[in-house]
């Protein structure tokens, strides 16, 4: 019989596209790939460590793992290896850079952890086929050298190290054979891409960035028959500059979807965040993004209840948020990480404060989202056709535009991959417009 194995997922696009490379290396050696929970001789926990919060849920399902499957051996992979150490729950630990060694590991029952602050090349990692047959993600480089001072990723993840384009051409081609339309390209700090590959003598510091190179890869990617969205995940605001935005604009399957990752809208805030930019410049960035097209989605991260966040300072925040008139924002309320410079900072803010914060600032984008969305009611758009999907007790087949509106098509006769071009109707529900044909 073939030996099963289950893995689970926690964090970011980038352990997600991890654990599928995992899941098809396992694959490829004659495992039978099974849902997590059911009975494996094999299971991977792909772990997060960028909170507190992240490394309590990774111990529980480590340890969760082991309840379920206790005669299985019990792989630990990522972050929270990195940082944590090894688990009691844990046979196997495997670091960041080193889940493609995955069934060496398992073979010789060896922990594979590397210290990742000396520095390495970016580990060879690819997919043969895609997880999902409309959309993909394509990992481009690795690590940061931002230092945020919140941040434990720098730590579990390492300095920038970025993949070499022909190797991202590869797969974007194998993906295209498979039928994927729309590309997303991730990483940890995508906007560092490159400057390792055009300035390999040089260290890379936190305003290390090769707007060319980023530049030059898209433009490759646009290239390849069959692909025709492609969508960049979080920017660093600092890299959006005329030249970059026009650049952007000249590459005719990017889509108009940018996250710019914001944290604070208080520029006191943000010099203890160790952002290195203020308010100014971040809307300077915004505003260079929405002259080159029409009207983007911009889309964003902000942290509330950041060590010593006094009320007027969270005001701030608020306030520019919503003069920015977001898409969306992901509010995260701040959550303390050892080894941090800001776990170590005064003012630390009650659970209670944190959450009346993150609940006034969900006011606001829910706001802006119904905003967002009403502009685009009567126009014209694209839509990339997903799945179908009940909503209020009626199918539809539901997608996304370019701009990352959720659209759904009644009595339609697309299939999922086929691009449809409609017209953007009101509201369905909470979240999605009408697309009518």
């Amino acid at each position: 019989m073939k030996k099963r194995a289950s893995l689970h997922n926690l964090g970011c696009k980038v352990n997600a596209y991890e654990t599928d490379v995992m899941a098809e290396l396992l694959s490829s050696a004659g495992y039978e790939i099974v849902p997590f929970g059911e009975p494996a001789d094999v299971v991977i926990i792909n772990t997060c460590s960028v909170t507190n919060i992240a490394d309590r849920k990774s111990r529980q399902m480590l340890h969760r793992a082991r309840k379920q499957n206790p005669q299985a051996l019990i792989v630990a992979a990522g972050c929270y290896v990195q940082t944590g150490g090894k688990d009691p729950d844990a046979d196997i630990c495997l670091g960041n850079n080193k889940k493609g060694e995955l069934l060496r590991a398992l073979e010789e029952k060896l922990d594979i952890v590397i210290d990742l602050k000396e520095g390495c090349g970016y580990e060879d990692m690819q997919l043969s086929r895609p997880a999902e047959h409309t959309r993909a993600f394509i990992k481009i480089q690795d690590g940061c050298n931002q230092f945020c001072s919140y941040c434990i990723i720098p730590f579990a993840r390492g300095r920038v190290r970025s993949r070499r384009p022909s190797e991202i051409l590869a797969e974007a081609r194998k993906m295209a054979s498979a039928g994927v339309k729309e590309l997303v390209l991730t990483g940890i700090h995508i906007s560092s891409y490159g400057y390792d590959l055009l300035y390999p003598e040089k260290r890379p510091m936190a305003n290390a960035f090769a707007e060319e190179e980023l530049l030059k890869l898209l433009s490759e990617l646009d290239a390849i028959p069959g692909i025709e969205r492609l969508r960049l995940s979080s920017l660093e605001p600092r890299i959006i500059t005329p030249g970059f935005a026009e650049g952007l604009k000249g590459i005719p399957s990017l889509c108009p979807h940018f996250h710019l990752s914001l944290q604070s809208g208080s520029d006191a805030v943000l010099k203890r965040m160790n952002r290195h930019y203020d308010t100014a410049d971040y809307a300077r960035r915004v505003e260079l993004l929405r002259k080159s097209f029409d009207d983007p989605a911009i889309t964003t991260d902000i942290i509330v209840g950041f060590p010593g966040e006094t009320e007027a300072e969270f005001k701030e925040s608020l306030e520019f948020a919503e003069r920015m008139g977001f898409y969306e924002m992901h509010i995260f309320k701040y959550s303390r990480r050892r080894g941090t410079v800001a776990d170590r900072l005064p003012g630390q803010l009650s659970e209670a404060q944190k959450a009346e914060r993150s609940d006034a600032l969900e006011e606001v984008e829910k706001r802006m989202t119904a905003d967002y969305r009403l502009r685009h009611i009567g126009k014209r758009g694209e839509v990339l056709c997903e799945e179908e999907k009940l909503i209020n007790g009626t199918r539809y087949m539901t997608g996304h535009t370019r701009e990352y509106l959720k659209l759904a098509l009644q009595d339609s006769a697309a299939l999922p991959g086929e691009l449809c071009e409609v017209t953007i109707g009101e509201a369905l529900s909470e979240d999605f417009l009408r697309g009518i044909e």
